[in-house]
């Protein structure tokens, strides 16, 4: 069971990344995906797989080292535990990264790339976000005005 849970963590985040990427202009997507409330299945499915190693998760957030962490991983449901929990973050961050690109007018033939780096990659994704991000407002800002 944890090996399906495994692999069907990515399908549950991929219709609302689906539509970000191709369908950015329509109505429907910002609206879906303006709600938090797209990562519940995939909390719900993190949650099935930690009640499974708690005391185990438990000892490697409370106390992180490498080796808690190895052990942790090492186990199947820890594994899909964390997965599950990478997925929907990343999931919350592309959302934001989405519509904060539609209040700075970005492209979505930039942002579908950048998203597409933010599903595989999410740190660099982010990262190269901020960066456009930041040079847009510099950008927008007049002339001798800061903050």
């Amino acid at each position: 069971m944890t090996g399906t849970l495994f692999d069907i963590t990515f399908y549950l985040a991929a219709p609302f990344w689906l539509l970000m990427i191709f369908a950015p202009a329509w109505s429907v997507t910002t609206r879906i995906v303006s709600s938090p409330l797209t990562v519940l299945p995939l909390l719900a499915l993190y949650t099935v797989l930690a009640v499974q190693v708690f005391p185990e998760l438990w000892t490697a957030v409370s106390a992180p080292d490498l080796g808690t962490f190895q052990e942790l991983t090492a186990l199947a449901e820890g594994a899909g535990a964390l997965w599950a929990q990478v997925i929907a973050w990343d999931l919350l961050v592309g959302q934001w990264m989405f519509l904060q690109s539609r209040k700075l007018g970005f492209s979505p033939w930039l942002m579908g790339p950048l998203l597409v780096l933010t599903i595989l990659l999410s740190p660099f994704g982010v990262l190269l976000f901020l960066g456009l991000r930041a040079l847009r407002r510099g950008a927008d800002r007049p002339q001798g005005q800061h903050g």
